[in-house]
């Protein structure tokens, strides 16, 4: 009898053991004494699905440490995606296990290409909004070489589609051409109540681009010359919600130097509350070290900057492009140390090649062939959650700190 128990304890045992594990617990800790409020942090979906042993057909529910249900993505680099919650200096505890979940997460990161927009590529989340120019807009030959910014306030709802349809609508057009034939008062009144240029309530674009870097585009150099990228060739969306967005952009060849075929990708990463984007650039074809440098227009005689290279991060203050439209925030912050930060100003002459654009505020770092430049860039706006240029620098400041102490994630 005893030697029968010690058969079935054996077999039970073995039987456990061949079973799959039926939960994971995740942990994020977090090393600064200030708290990391809706953090995305990622898991290795390999690492899950050996751990869980899932199968293809296997749904997965993610819960906090009260139990209750979180949403999450799964990104286009095999990552599992969900916003974390942890306190200063301290970890949060979630757990993953496979079942179907019942919680519906509403889009807040997303974008796409706008074809009836000379192939704007324009993108969103809950507080910022963004477009780079297309090859529909360079062919027409409009030297538009950085991004622009579209602030957002009043929701957290993705805004783009609405701002484009009302702008782009053929009989609004139409109507405005018959009123500016009769009465120009009256059609530019009209105009007010369609254009992606005046705030309806949730944001418009009030941000100047034109022949400069705009709202934060890298750029090589070639001696003390900006090598200006043109308008993206192609594109691919790669993550399109619900919490992050991502795209891959291409550039046609370009003269650097003695290199006269070198290709520029760009990998853009929008996550749900952020203010910026991260993006890492790539130079195919470039057979030697470059000084690159990433920055923004100066719109004003004299700029109110902070270009704090020993942190790494640059801000300016973009006096918009119109009356009572208040003020936008730009930044962008750099996880390797720059050789250079600060301003850079345009001659006269200079001036008029660049829309009258006063200079730049530029970061600087080394590119070296076959590497990458990692940086993050964005922007607030005092009409929204950003009330005064010291709540932007405090936010960058701090966003400096979370970039070099990332969250710290450990899966059991």
């Amino acid at each position: 009898m005893k030697r029968q128990l010690c058969y079935l304890l054996a077999a039970l045992a073995l039987g456990a053991c061949s079973q799959p594990k039926q939960m994971l617990t995740i942990s994020v800790s977090n090393d600064l004494p200030i708290s990391r409020q809706g953090e995305l942090v990622e898991l290795s979906m390999e690492q899950v699905s050996k751990q869980l042993q899932l199968k293809e057909t296997d749904d997965l529910v993610l819960t906090d440490a009260d139990g209750n249900e979180l949403p999450y993505q799964l990104t286009y680099d095999e990552k599992l995606l969900f916003a974390a919650d942890v306190q200063p200096s301290s970890a949060a505890y979630y757990t993953l296990r496979p079942g179907t979940p019942t919680v519906q997460q509403s889009v807040i990161a997303c974008g796409r290409q706008y074809p009836e927009r000379l192939d704007d590529m324009a993108w969103e989340n809950d507080k910022v909004g963004f477009r780079a120019y297309g090859p529909a807009l360079q062919a027409c030959g409009e030297r538009g070489f950085g991004y622009d910014l579209f602030p957002k306030r009043g929701t957290s709802e993705p805004v783009l589609e609405t701002l484009y349809a009302d702008e782009l609508d053929s009989l609004h057009w139409v109507k405005y051409r018959e009123l500016a034939a009769q009465d120009k008062a009256k059609a530019a009144e009209y105009l007010k109540t369609f254009s992606y240029h005046v705030d309806h309530g949730y944001g418009m674009d009030c941000y100047a681009v034109g022949s400069t870097l705009g709202g934060g585009v890298a750029a090589l150099l070639e001696g003390e010359e900006i090598v200006y990228p043109w308008c993206y060739d192609t594109y691919e969306i790669l993550d399109n919600g619900p919490l992050r967005f991502t795209v891959r952009l291409t550039f046609k060849p370009m003269t650097v130097g003695s290199d006269t075929a070198v290709v520029e990708r760009r990998l853009i990463t929008l996550d749900a509350g952020s203010h910026l984007n991260r993006t890492v650039v790539t130079y195919e074809g470039l057979s030697e070290q470059h000084p690159i440098v990433a920055g923004f227009a100066l719109h004003n005689a004299e700029p109110v900057v902070v270009a704090d290279q020993q942190a790494g991060y640059i801000t300016y203050v973009d006096p918009t492009t119109g009356p009572n439209q208040g003020e936008i925030y730009v930044g962008a912050a750099f996880p390797v140390r720059l050789q250079k930060a600060g301003t850079v100003l345009f001659t006269p002459e200079e001036r008029k090649q660049h829309s009258n654009a006063y200079g730049h505020l530029l970061g600087e770092g080394i590119y070296e062939p076959d590497g990458q430049f990692l940086y993050y860039w964005g922007f607030g706006w005092s009409h929204s959650d950003m009330p005064d240029a010291a709540a932007w620098n405090a936010y960058m400041k701090e966003f400096t700190q979370k970039m070099n102490h990332p969250l710290q994630v450990n899966v059991k």
